[in-house]
């Protein structure tokens, strides 16, 4: 595979790994968004139940419905992160096949 071939190639990736950043970055946000949803009722409740609301955060964020959800948030955001990450790789790739591209291009001149 020559250079333009490989830029090419990586060109593609960078287009769907950003496509794909958008959906991830969604679930992200959907998970936070249900996480806080749940621990705000569950606070209610237990300052409803006479707990002191500082105690409540603790004892709301430790029920295993809070928990998990708290769980899917943090690996939600864990793949996003990885696919930020992966555009950046990406990106640095392009940048020095263009850069050898050029090198080689002038070379030839």
């Amino acid at each position: 595979m020559d250079l333009q071939d490989e830029l090419d190639k990586r060109m593609q990736d960078l287009d769907k790994a950003i496509k794909l950043l958008r959906h991830t970055g969604e679930d992200y946000a959907k998970a936070y968004t249900e996480y806080r949803k749940e621990l705000a009722k569950e606070l209610l409740i237990l300052k409803n139940d006479g707990y002191a609301i500082t105690l409540a955060g603790d004892i709301a964020r430790g029920k295993p419905h809070i928990a998990h959800l708290k769980f899917e948030e943090i690996a939600k955001e864990a793949i996003y992160k990885a696919n930020l990450e992966s555009i950046n790789a990406t990106k640095l790739a392009i940048k020095i096949i263009q850069e050898q591209i050029d090198r080689e291009y002038g070379a030839s001149e």
